[in-house]
């Protein structure tokens, strides 16, 4: 069974920094130990942005800048950064919500190899994660698309639980509740 687990934007600044939650902070030990313990290739993505995020549609929007390109709040966790390096993971740097590069790299193994299921953990549930698995739903509409809500957390817990119901109607799996 060809597997991947995709680990979104578990970055210092959505964990304990200017975007951090207590939720994030809380599911962090949980999706450290589904990355160590996963048999198969894990990918990271990593929100990126430049200086001049607040002049950006994004930073208009949410006027907090935050995961700003060599910065420490940037950084994937220490502790996931380190098995990234160490197992050679695939990091994609994106600077919106969703990764098109993501969905083309995984669409591009299918092509050669089938893919039985890519798993999505991580943060923000209502921002990222659910724009990723979206992506990857309409890239590869006959993988399946799972994504573990205990290892995940949104801005709040009420738009946590309003993004897994959205992905439920869009057949995305929702395991960990």
């Amino acid at each position: 069974m060809s597997k991947y687990l995709i680990v979104i934007d578990m970055q210092n600044d959505f964990i304990d920094g200017a975007l951090g939650t207590k939720e994030a902070q809380e599911i962090l030990p949980k999706v450290i130990e589904k990355v160590e313990n996963f048999r198969g290739p894990v990918i990271f993505t990593r929100d990126t942005h430049g200086e001049d995020y607040l002049e950006r549609q994004e930073g208009r929007n949410l006027p907090v800048p935050h995961c700003i390109a060599g910065s420490f709040g940037w950084q994937i966790q220490e502790r996931l950064s380190a098995y990234a390096e160490k197992n050679h993971c695939m990091i994609f740097d994106k600077p919106t919500f969703g990764s098109t590069a993501l969905a083309g790299f995984v669409s591009g193994i299918e092509r050669s190899v089938h893919i039985d299921e890519l798993e999505l953990i991580g943060l923000c549930t209502d921002i990222c994660v659910i724009s990723n698995a979206l992506l990857l739903k309409a890239a590869l509409p006959e993988t399946k698309i799972t994504v573990d809500a205990s290892c995940c957390a949104g801005v709040t817990p009420q738009s946590h639980e309003t993004a897994l119901a959205a992905m439920k109607a869009c057949q995305i799996q929702v395991t960990g509740e």
